[in-house]
């Protein structure tokens, strides 16, 4: 899901000087073209420019909502990271501010049009183009706040993983530091989005590999030991990618102890409970005594050659 395309949102007086701005440019051009007695040249100039004020304000509200992602139909990763990272009944609730703004646009488009069409003299005409601009106004200002909250919300989504959800997927876990990138790398079969993701400063890293036509998604997630609620937002996009993406979890254990290895086991226990298929990979193995590394291969049934530990990946596919 391209959430990067979410286009920033302003704030109100600025979608109104630029539509008053296209207004004047409008009748510019409408004041050349206009024909027949002057009452009759006047409606057409005043009708264009409450159009192209119309156009404008309608249409930037139009790609506000067009740009965000439907919060309802999101598949389930995304819609648990929404509801745990944005406030979403104020993001949904906003949306609908910024309907009715269109809606309530268009209706007085529709009726100051008409009134201008039956108007008897100019002046009456000036008037009727003031109302509308007075009318726009006080609808955009009434959605100061909604647009505030859109915008909020935007500069967080803009920031979730681009993730496909109807692909196998790996998620590669641990503990930060032990090796997850490294094995990334190794697995992909083209560079992995690393530098778009890194979850030192966003969220998941993202690889793919492939063996002829299969094809498998790889996450670099990483790891904690806090409660749900206890953990940031990259933790919570790791912890809901295992509950809802990955088909299959290859645990990182680092025997050089960058973390405890008491907290490596428990993270791994942990996995466990999540009834996935867990698959153990020991890195930096060639830095280990020979026996350490057996030993480790013999209770933990862990792989260390990446071509091997990739043949197996891809027959749970």
């Amino acid at each position: 899901m391209a959430f990067q395309n979410i286009i920033k949102i302003e704030k109100p007086d600025t979608y109104l000087d630029i539509a008053f701005r296209r207004g004047r440019d409008k009748i510019a051009l409408s004041r050349q073209k206009a024909k027949g007695p002057n009452i009759e040249r006047s409606k057409t100039i005043e009708l264009d420019r409450l159009r192209a004020v119309r156009n404008s304000l309608f249409n930037f509200l139009d790609k506000i909502l067009k740009s965000f992602p439907s919060l309802d139909t999101m598949p389930d990763f995304y819609k648990e990271l929404v509801k745990c990272t944005i406030d979403y009944g104020e993001t949904k609730r906003s949306l609908g501010g910024v309907k009715w703004a269109m809606e309530n646009i268009d209706k007085f488009f529709r009726i100051y049009s008409t009134k201008i069409k039956r108007a008897r003299d100019i002046s009456s005409i000036n008037s009727y183009r003031r109302e509308f601009y007075g009318r726009v106004s006080s609808i955009m200002k009434q959605i100061k706040q909604e647009l505030e909250i859109l915008e909020i919300s935007r500069k967080i989504i803009r920031e979730y993983p681009t993730i496909k959800t109807d692909i196998f997927t790996v998620a590669i876990f641990g503990f930060p530091n032990v090796g997850k990138s490294t094995l990334l790398s190794k697995l992909s079969t083209s560079k992995p989005e690393i530098a778009a993701y890194p979850f030192t400063t966003k969220g998941i890293n993202i690889g793919y590999a492939k063996q002829g036509s299969k094809k498998i998604q790889l996450l670099d997630t990483p790891g904690s030991l806090n409660r749900f609620d206890k953990m940031n937002n990259i933790e919570k996009q790791a912890h809901l990618a295992l509950k809802h993406v990955a088909n299959a979890v290859v645990y990182i254990f680092d025997l050089t102890e960058p973390y405890p290895l008491e907290d490596q086991e428990k993270l791994y226990q942990n996995l466990k409970k999540m009834e996935k298929p867990v698959v153990v990979y020991l890195s930096k193995a060639d830095t280990l005594e020979g026996d350490v590394v057996e030993n480790f291969k013999k209770k933990t049934k862990a792989f260390t050659d990446v071509k091997k530990l990739e043949d197996y990946l891809f027959s749970l596919t």
